[in-house]
């Protein structure tokens, strides 16, 4: 059975992008792109929501962002507000609950899941359960005044189990857990 993992970069304060700010916090850097291009290469489906889906679709019609290796990887999309056809390769758009979709993908399907923004589609995907492992990258950064999107807002409370950490260019905080969610604080 494939395991799905939710995979986020932020802000130290939790934020996954701020107004003005560039892409990554202008923090992106030879180790980082090295391994997030091995990383990459690895099979799995990409998971996502419309909002990020246009980001990335905009991405490569502008070609503002290389985003060569996830053209060619299998993506599905959820969403009730996109139509089709999808103008990225290998997409596939789903109307239906991502959680119902993810829970039949999790049991029948063959390649790992992965998320890839979509804050939404994550937190609905962890309190369902189906979340096996989170991936965060921390950039050192405190974006309070400029920050957007909290990646953290309604989430449950959530014990984490370290099963691997790592820096890139001695600044980025890579950390790989095991989520359990909890009822409230342990006691």
């Amino acid at each position: 059975m494939p395991g799905l993992m939710v995979d986020v970069i932020t802000s130290l304060d939790g934020f996954s992008s701020a107004e003005g700010w560039p892409g990554l916090w202008g923090m992106g850097g030879p180790e980082y792109f090295a391994w997030l291009g091995e990383d990459a290469t690895a099979p799995h489906t990409v998971l996502m929501g419309a909002t990020t889906y246009r980001l990335f679709a905009g991405f490569l019609e502008s070609g503002e962002e290389d985003i060569g290796a996830l053209t060619d990887m299998d993506k599905v999309v959820f969403s009730s507000t996109l139509q089709q056809p999808l103008t990225w390769a290998n997409t596939r758009l789903v109307a239906r609950d991502a959680v119902e979709v993810v829970r039949g993908m999790k049991q029948d399907g063959h390649l790992p899941l992965r998320t890839i923004g979509s804050l939404s589609l994550c937190r609905s995907l962890l309190v369902a359960g189906l979340v096996d492992r989170f991936r965060v990258v921390v950039f050192p950064v405190v974006t309070g005044a400029t920050g957007r999107e909290n990646f953290y807002a309604g989430w449950p409370d959530v014990a984490l189990e370290t099963v691997d950490h790592r820096t890139f260019d001695a600044r980025l905080q890579m950390m790989e857990y095991v989520p359990t969610l909890l009822d409230g604080p342990p006691a």
